[in-house]
């Protein structure tokens, strides 16, 4: 298993918006439900948002509303558009394969920094 590369974290004032991305090296991409997990210090990490090969999707609450995630499967992609960003989404953002477990590879992750 190849882990996935994410991309476009950064720091931010509350209110804005960040477009964060993930390149998972799978041939058969499009058949995977994907989705987006962040972790705040000091917490589990947490499932922000899903996106099946249907196109289906599915969010947080704490998010919802706010973030929409979408896929490109011609470009092995998955992104996060985050937008009315606050302090409270101040976390390292990843992204993997569904479903995840005790045996799952992580890549780095992105950061994302929300000042208020």
């Amino acid at each position: 298993q190849v882990q996935p590369v994410e991309s476009g974290g950064g720091l931010v004032q509350a209110g804005g918006s960040l477009k964060l991305s993930c390149v998972a090296s799978r041939r058969t991409f499009s058949s995977y439900a994907m989705g987006w997990f962040r972790q705040a210090p000091g917490k589990e990490r947490e499932e922000v948002a899903r996106i099946w090969s249907s196109g289906t999707t599915r969010y947080a609450d704490s998010v919802k509303g706010r973030f929409t995630i979408s896929r490109d499967n011609a470009k092995n992609t998955v992104y996060l558009q985050m937008n009315s960003l606050k302090p409270e989404d101040t976390a390292v953002y990843y992204c993997n394969i569904l479903p995840v477990g005790s045996g799952t590879i992580w890549g780095q992750g992105t950061q994302v920094t929300v000042s208020s």
